[in-house]
Formats: structure tokens, C-alpha cells, sequence
């Protein structure tokens, strides 16, 4: 007998777009951020399994925007089925990664980490050193402080300070979030050699404020970053440079050695991307986007199932949100897969309503 075709699961789609202020601005090399923007998705299959996903695009990191994942779910309809769902643009990543989560779930998903280490978030500028007691006290001892907000020479002299404000052990991470030219990323990485400076995040970047960049912009920034890698001793890490699967696939390519901070809800295929960092035995660094506590949910799910060296998750955010409903767990020196799987990604849908 030969092999049956199956019809293609049937779904019914809806979602919903959010704006959510901020408790208080971030400072990034990119501008003030005051709110965030993005779309709860919803998917109910014909058993009445209901599954929830989060879109929640970075625009100048070079995803898709808000917009644009809206518009994708109008012409889906509310009628879908899997064929349909896999046929969305490659370019749509974001909303790719929200209907792969919203997908009803048969299997349990057994964690390889009971509990991960949180890296501490710092603010920029000389705020930074009103903070540090606080959070060592509290337990952390992995603190990430972004640079490339202010006059670099400033923030430079602030350097010795934070080190010395921190507790014995402890490991800094720059976040320079691509504001860096050359001559400024060699000055903070010759400092950094004798520092305890854990790694520096994407010290320059081709980013698309004005635009998608060029190849012949992102190969001279790629140029950059390897060769800034191989003159200073100090780990230099990939974020914007790597927030998509095809950014990922081009720096596999290069071999990358340095570290990967990667967010997973910004990736379209997770599960094929993350193969390839695991096969090629990447240092791999999971971060937040930024997004509510249902897309945190699927996030942190990714970075409890990996199983290579567990480094101190980027998701020290939180509170991050005015409305708190949206909030993912207590950010302290630990986050335990218990809180995590804890989190009902229903009450955050019946929220926006």
C-alpha cells in the first residue's frame, strides 16, 4: 500500500497588536526606547488545542517591522493551515517564530537546566555606579553595562570605576550596541585586556537605521569585527550582527569563534538555527528582545533546552513594563525553569482585550 497524504492541519488565526509603554526609557546607542511595539498571535486547531506566539520585531536590527506582520496576518486570513503557515517570506521572522510557538503542543518539554544565571542590567552613564552594590548584594555577579550612549571618552573614564565598583569574581559586559568606529573600539578593547571584561557586544555595526545596509557596508563592518577579534585579547560578541537566521548561516560561514548573543524571537527557524551554532559548538549567549512575558515564555524555553555551555542569560529586563501583567519573571541572579513554565500565556492575550 502506498503512503497516504495527509491534509495539511487546519487552523484558526487571530492576533493582536500591542503598544506597551516602558517603566522608563532605555538608553541604546540607537535612541531613547519608550514603548514596545508588537503582535500576539493565536492559533486554535480543529481539536480545540489553542497555542499562543509573540511577534515582537527589532526593526533596526534588521527584522521586519510591526507593520509588516500585520499586513501578513490580514492576508492570511483567519482560516490557515501548515502549508500556508510555512509559505510566509523568510524575510518575516519574527511573525515565522509566533506561529511556530502558537503551534498546540503534544509533547511536555523537559528542560536540560533546572535553573540559569542572569546577567545584571546596567544603565549608561555615570548611573551605572549608583547601582552595582545593589544588585552584587542581591547575588549577581555577571553585570552588562551599555557603552555607546554618551561621548565615548567619557564613558571610557568611568571604565576603572565600574570595575572597581564590582564584587569580587565578577564579570562585566560591554554592550556598545554597534556605536563604535574603529579607532573608539580598539581605545575601549585595549583597555578592556587587563579588565575583568567578560566579552564586548557588537562594538560596530552596518546597521538599517536609514535602511537595509549594503553588502559592501555590512562586509566592511564584518571585516572589522573579525579583525578587531583577532588583534585584542578580549572576547568580542555578535548581537545585531546576528539577528536573523541568515545572519547566523553568514557567520557560521566565516567561523566565527567570538560569542553569539542571540535572541530567539527574533530568529524564523529556531530549531534549524540553533543545530547549526550547536554542530559548529558556538558560545552562545541567550538575550531578550524586549518582548512581554508570552514571548519571554518561548524565548527562555529555547535557552533551557540548550545544550551547550550555559552562559548568564541576557534577561535581567525586568520590571521592565507601566502595566506589570506584561512582565516576565523576577529577574534576579537566577531565573528557574519553574517560574518560567509557571507563566499563562492566555492571561497575557486576554490582557490586550
Amino acid at each position: 500500500m502506498g503512503a497516504t497524504n495527509l491534509p495539511p492541519m487546519q487552523y484558526r488565526l487571530q492576533f493582536r497588536r500591542y503598544r506597551l509603554p516602558f517603566r522608563s526609557a532605555m538608553r541604546t546607542a540607537h535612541g531613547p526606547w519608550t514603548e514596545r511595539e508588537g503582535l500576539l498571535v493565536r492559533l486554535e486547531d480543529a481539536a480545540g488545542g489553542v497555542g499562543y506566539g509573540e511577534a515582537a520585531p527589532i526593526p533596526w536590527f534588521g527584522s521586519e517591522t510591526v507593520d509588516s506582520a500585520g499586513s501578513a496576518c490580514r492576508e492570511l486570513g483567519e482560516a490557515v493551515d501548515d502549508e500556508r503557515l510555512g509559505a510566509l517570506p523568510r524575510e518575516l521572522g519574527c511573525l515565522r517564530n509566533a506561529l511556530a510557538a502558537a503551534r498546540p503542543r503534544e509533547k511536555a518539554f523537559a528542560p536540560v537546566h533546572p535553573h540559569l544565571a542572569v546577567a545584571a542590567l546596567l544603565p549608561a552613564g555615570r548611573a551605572v555606579l549608583g547601582l552595582i552594590a545593589a544588585k552584587a548584594e542581591a547575588g549577581f555577579r555577571v553585570f552588562k553595562w551599555k557603552v555607546g550612549v554618551g561621548d565615548p571618552a567619557d564613558e571610557l573614564a568611568l571604565l576603572d570605576d565600574v570595575c572597581a565598583a564590582l564584587p569580587s569574581g565578577a564579570k562585566l559586559r560591554l554592550d556598545a550596541n554597534g556605536a563604535w568606529d574603529r579607532r573608539q573600539a580598539e581605545r575601549w578593547l585595549a583597555r578592556c585586556a587587563d579588565r575583568p571584561v567578560e566579552f564586548v557586544e557588537q562594538p560596530a555595526f552596518a546597521g538599517p537605521t536609514a535602511g537595509r545596509p549594503s553588502a559592501t557596508e555590512m562586509r566592511k563592518v564584518d571585516d572589522l569585527l573579525r579583525g578587531l577579534a583577532g588583534d585584542f585579547p578580549t572576547p568580542i560578541a555578535l548581537d545585531e550582527s546576528v539577528a536573523s537566521d541568515a545572519d547566523v548561516e553568514r557567520w557560521l560561514a566565516m567561523d566565527w569563534q567570538g560569542v553569539w548573543v542571540i535572541k530567539p524571537s527574533l530568529l524564523g527557524d529556531v530549531a534549524t538555527t540553533l543545530a547549526g551554532l550547536a554542530k559548529a559548538r558556538a558560545t552562545v549567549v541567550f538575550s531578550s528582545a524586549l518582548e512581554t512575558r508570552l514571548g519571554a515564555q518561548a524565548a527562555l524555553r529555547v535557552a533551557f533546552g540548550w545544550q551547550g555551555e550555559p552562559r548568564a542569560l541576557g534577561f535581567g529586563v525586568w520590571p521592565l513594563f507601566a502595566d506589570g501583567r506584561f512582565d516576565g519573571p523576577y529577574a534576579g541572579p537566577f531565573l528557574h525553569w519553574e517560574d518560567v513554565n509557571r507563566i499563562n500565556p492566555e492571561a497575557v492575550w486576554n490582557a490586550l482585550s
